[in-house]
């Protein structure tokens, strides 16, 4: 039989639970000979006698005597009652939640420098942005847009450090989110990188524009540009009622804007792969200039390119197309 203290989660002491199992193997014994037993004074298990019969465990059957009740129903309804004293508590706490939070944020209100960092020059931001990216574990949430650093992690000014970059996140499990823009593709080839990272994890989006550049990491630290749309100043938040409204204004943007990628064609009605990238461009709603260099041609061959698509899929205009290669699976 185990004889190591059991009973503490019920707030039961582990001498009061000494005399309750030898009362559970000496019924009716006097509390002197118990207080022998235990090595202690006759007062010391008089109070502990008087505690747990006050929790139902112990019943007196004559003076100076107690035998224990059945512990099957005693103590089942001490853990019922138990549990719910702890939910209660519990529920307690999680309704100081937001009174908490209100406090915790209101001191930091009263010295800005504890939940606002600025952070001005090239050289100071590119060394932290590097820093904070390179930690990043879980969340890196971004709003896309030019100009761009010439040296920091997530940022990068060449393809292949783009997907090198993106792909080490995306083995490290990090949820990558990303709203461009078509300013954002002003590198020859990006929209084909972000095609290609896309079916390799990252979630991208599209919208027409972007007010600012902003980076949430791990949901801690958000970077966001003050002057230009740069890097040059950038404030990082952290932990605040202006980082929780910084989180809901990208998911605001992202919920606004249009996939980019989607599921390739049946094989007996497939698109070249030019051709499924062009009708991706047109989706996000690239111009013929922007489409022209993301393809490496003049823009009078781009707008050749996209009449040839559109007619190809019997239509006679760009939403036209847009529908029909929906319908056709090639989008």
């Amino acid at each position: 039989m185990r004889n190591e203290p059991v009973l503490g989660a019920l707030g039961i002491s582990d001498f009061d639970e000494q005399v309750y199992r030898l009362l559970l193997v000496r019924p009716d014994q006097p509390l002197s000979e118990s207080a022998v037993a235990l090595g202690v004074t006759t007062a010391r298990v008089r109070n502990a006698v008087a505690r747990l019969s006050t929790l139902g465990l112990l019943r007196r059957t004559a003076p100076g005597r107690f035998e224990a009740t059945g512990p099957q129903a005693a103590l089942t309804a001490l853990v019922a009652r138990r549990r719910l004293e702890t939910e209660a508590a519990l529920d307690g706490v999680q309704t100081a939640v937001a009174d908490f939070t209100q406090l915790f944020q209101t001191a930091r209100l009263r010295d800005p420098g504890r939940w606002v960092e600025v952070l001005s020059g090239w050289e100071t931001v590119d060394r932290r942005m590097d820093e904070l990216t390179m930690s990043v574990r879980t969340h890196l949430w971004v709003l896309d847009r030019p100009p761009y650093m010439k040296h920091v992690h997530g940022t990068p000014d060449t393809n292949e450090v783009e997907i090198a970059e993106t792909e080490d996140l995306i083995a490290r499990g990090v949820d990558i989110r990303t709203v461009y823009c078509p300013e954002s593709m002003g590198r020859p080839g990006r929209f084909e990188v972000l095609s290609r990272l896309v079916e390799a994890g990252e979630q991208a989006r599209m919208l027409p524009s972007l007010p600012f550049k902003l980076r949430i990491m791990d949901l801690r630290v958000a970077a966001i540009s003050l002057t230009g749309g740069g890097y040059d100043n950038l404030a990082l938040i952290h932990p605040s009622g202006l980082l929780d409204a910084l989180i809901e204004l990208f998911q605001a943007y992202w919920g606004r804007a249009t996939p980019l990628g989607g599921t390739r064609p049946p094989a007996d009605d497939k698109p070249s792969d030019e051709d499924l990238l062009l009708l991706q461009m047109l989706r996000a709603g690239l111009k013929d200039e922007v489409i022209a260099r993301q393809l490496g041609v003049s823009a009078r061959t781009a707008t050749r390119r996209i009449a040839a698509v559109i007619e190809r899929l019997g239509a006679t205009t760009r939403f036209q197309a847009g529908v029909e290669a929906s319908a056709r699976g090639w989008l």
